[in-house]
Formats: structure tokens, C-alpha cells, sequence
């Protein structure tokens, strides 16, 4: 689309949605007008807009440059249309926000459900087609739960892949950057974009993805994750998971239901150990100083990272060390590990409970366990709400999830499916 286009769009429909929280009229163009639209999670910095974080108090209230994602994607032709609303600070997997409000998931006019988080606005901002693509940033599951719940592709890479340089980090041992977009291959070409070495903790080479997507997956071995091994699952999850499954075995991959190291269930805990001791330590100052403009729910979260001593961070590390040891030699014989992204489908935000995480239960593995991981589009639920699959990659296998993801939206059913916004007007 064109960045005329994508404005149109967004004052047709955004004053429901709520995806934004600045657009840039005009917009910030490319150095190529013709590249795609694209939309930046309010985390990431761009010089001399706020970087509101999805608080009240800006955590930047004019930040000198461009993130560097930002910046490689304007270099490259892209351009983009606005700020996309973010849980505060990045903590938080449904997408609510008491601070300054959450976006309203695009699959239901009539209730107001949560987007999934924490890149809430997003993945409201792709599945409304409002940009082409978006940048999101994912600690348990922020980039792939909002995809799921909102019907998009959600793509994860593994750590230093891109820079995460001017993004405000949750836990930098877990933060990663990654891309929302309507099909795999805008998804994978965005990430292709803002990859490669940034001379600090982006250290890989740029990520192929014309290669990734033309490879050949049939005859590829892959682990799916049984039945028993999900937890409590939405009867219509299920199902669509289990069509998914039978839709990879007919492209000529062998799916082998396994069940999978102790670690896949217990890393949902050490993720969120690691998240609240180091998201406590970078933030505990503006939360003393904040707190009463803040998420309550946000700063709960904060706090339990209180009384983690650093004896205790340092055990969970060396622990987080051999567990991703243990697990990729596990997985090494299979292309790929399959599962639901999501275990339920967006519910009514008001239905929401705080102190549980089920969006997250099946995605935080990939961020403590530092593999690649893709969510796809694979179906509807009850309601007409979307589900998604999730494919998690052995390390660095990047290629990989997006050549599955590929494979698995050519004979998904999906084809470009989107919700109706006539009720968004």
C-alpha cells in the first residue's frame, strides 16, 4: 500500500481500534517511496517523537535517533505511518493498558477483546491493514500472542539477529525484535531488512530471506507437541491445531507427536524469573518516582522481581545455560517444533484476570530457551476469533520457521483472510 493509503485507512477505522498512539501525518518516508508501510511499536525510538512505552510519563521524551531497526527499514525504502500502542513497558501478555488505554481487537465489533501483548497496537494495526507490516518487540511471547490473537504472522528471531539498539528493554537477556505482517513473506523480508551485525550485541550475518522462502520443506522431520503436554486448551484450539498438523503431513513432512523435556513446561516460570529480577533492576527507579501514573498491574509485576537476590539471577542464568544445552540437543533431529501459539482465543477484556498468563504459557519457551519461532494464522474459533500455529526453530535455524510458515499458509485455508471493520468506521 502507500503511505496515502494507509492513512486513509487509519482515520477510517482507528478511532475504535485505538492501534496508535501517534501518526505521522505526513509520514515519515523512505529513501524509495515505493517500499512497503510500516508501523513501529512505542518502544522502539524515532528522533524527536516521544517514546511513550505505553505510560503516562514518556520513557523518552525526545530521543536523539532512530532506533536502529527503524533506521535500516527507512534506509531500505520503507515508510512509515506512525507509534503503535504497547502494555506499559513491555509487561504483559493480554494487551490491556490502564495507564492510557488498550487497542480493541479487530475480530469483534461489538465486544471489546484483548489484542493479546505485549505489541497490542501492532498487530491491531496489520490485521486492520492499516500498514503492511509492523515492528514489535517480543521478552515471552509480545510479538507472536498479539499475531495469534489478531489473526496476522508473528515472527521471532533468535537473539543477535538485530540490533536491539534504541529499543527500551523489559530483560535484555530475553528481549528480541521482531515483525507482524499479513502473510510470511512481508514478515520474513521485514526481518531480512533490519538484521545483520550493529557492532554490539547484533552479531550475525543478514538474515536471507528470498532463500528461506523458496526452499523446498517436503520430507522434513518435525516434533509436534502432544495433546497432553498443553495444558488446558480451547476445545476449537485443538481442533485447528490437529487440521494443522494433518495439512503439514499432506505437503509431505513427517510430524511426529513426542513428548518433549521437562524444561518446555518448567521454562515458563525461569522466563518469568528472569523477566521481574531484570526488569526490576532497570526500572525500579521510575517506578519509585511513577507508580501512581502507572499500570497498577504493571508494577506488581515489577515488584516481584524485588526480593530475587543477585545470587539468585545469577543461579537462574547458569540454569537457563544448561537447560537451552540440554533442550537443542533434544531438538536437533527435528526441523521444527510444533504447537498452538495461543491456548484460548482473545477474550472480553473485562474478562481478563491479571494474575494469570495463559497467552504466554506456550511461547515464553522460545525466549528462554533463545529459539527462532513463527505464529501463523491456521483458522477460526467459535465466534470467528483467529488461532494461531506456532513453529519454534533450532537455534539460529531462522530460515527454517519461515520456510514452514511459507509451506503451511500456501494450504492453511487462511489466504489473506481479514475480520470486518465495517463495525470500526
Amino acid at each position: 500500500m502507500t503511505p496515502d493509503e494507509a492513512l486513509a485507512r487509519i482515520r477510517r477505522h482507528d478511532g475504535r481500534l485505538r492501534a496508535f498512539v501517534t501518526v505521522f501525518d505526513p509520514p515519515l518516508l523512505g529513501e524509495d517511496l515505493d517500499g512497503p508501510v510500516f508501523a513501529i511499536k512505542d518502544l522502539f525510538d524515532v528522533a524527536g517523537v516521544p517514546t511513550g512505552g505505553g505510560a503516562r510519563v514518556p520513557l523518552d521524551p525526545n530521543p536523539a535517533r532512530h532506533a536502529l531497526a527503524v533506521q535500516r527499514l527507512l534506509q531500505a525504502g520503507w515508510s512509515a505511518v506512525g507509534k503503535t500502542h504497547t502494555v506499559e513497558l513491555a509487561y504483559g501478555g493480554w494487551g490491556t493498558n490502564r495507564a492510557v488505554g488498550a487497542p480493541w481487537n479487530p475480530w469483534d465489533a461489538r465486544v471489546h477483546r484483548v489484542p493479546g501483548g505485549s505489541s497490542s497496537g501492532s498487530a491491531v494495526a496489520v490485521a486492520a491493514g492499516m500498514c503492511d507490516a509492523a515492528l514489535g518487540s517480543d521478552t515471552g511471547g509480545s510479538v507472536r500472542i498479539p499475531a495469534a490473537v489478531c489473526g496476522v504472522v508473528g515472527l521471532k528471531p533468535g537473539r543477535g539477529l538485530v540490533s536491539l539498539e534504541g529499543v527500551h528493554p523489559l530483560c535484555p537477556a530475553l528481549d528480541t525484535v521482531g515483525t507482524l505482517a499479513r502473510d510470511v513473506a512481508t514478515a520474513a523480508r521485514m526481518l531480512a531488512t533490519i538484521s545483520g551485525p550493529d557492532g554490539a550485541d547484533a552479531v550475525r550475518d543478514p538474515f536471507d530471506a528470498e532463500a528461506a522462502l523458496s526452499a523446498e520443506v517436503r520430507g522434513r522431520r518435525l516434533a509436534a507437541l502432544p495433546l497432553d503436554a498443553l495444558g488446558e486448551v480451547d476445545p476449537d484450539v485443538t481442533r485447528l491445531y490437529g487440521e494443522a498438523i494433518g495439512r503439514l503431513r499432506d505437503l509431505g513432512l513427517s510430524v511426529e507427536t513426542v513428548e518433549p523435556p521437562a524444561v518446555l513446561e518448567q521454562s515458563f516460570a525461569a522466563n518469568g524469573l528472569l523477566m521481574a529480577g531484570e526488569g526490576w533492576r532497570i526500572w525500579r527507579e521510575r517506578i519509585a518516582r511513577w507508580r501512581d501514573e502507572m499500570d497498577p498491574w504493571i508494577v506488581r509485576r515489577f515488584e516481584a522481581g524485588r526480593d530475587i537476590t543477585d545470587e539468585q539471577l545469577a543461579d537462574a542464568h547458569a540454569r537457563r545455560a544448561a537447560d537451552q544445552r540440554a533442550f537443542h540437543d533434544w531438538l536437533a533431529p527435528y526441523g521444527g517444533l510444533l504447537s498452538p501459539t495461543c491456548p484460548i482465543p482473545a477474550p472480553p477484556i473485562d474478562d481478563v484476570d491479571e494474575t494469570t498468563s495463559p497467552l504466554s504459557r506456550l511461547t515464553r519457551a522460545a525466549n528462554y530457551l533463545d529459539l527462532p519461532a513463527i505464529t501463523v494464522p491456521c483458522g477460526l474459533c467459535a465466534g470467528g476469533l483467529p488461532a494461531g500455529l506456532q513453529i519454534l526453530g533450532r537455534p539460529g535455524d531462522e530460515a527454517g520457521v519461515v520456510a514452514l510458515g511459507a509451506a503451511f499458509e500456501r494450504v492453511s485455508g487462511w489466504n489473506g483472510r481479514s475480520s470486518d471493520l465495517s463495525g470500526f468506521g
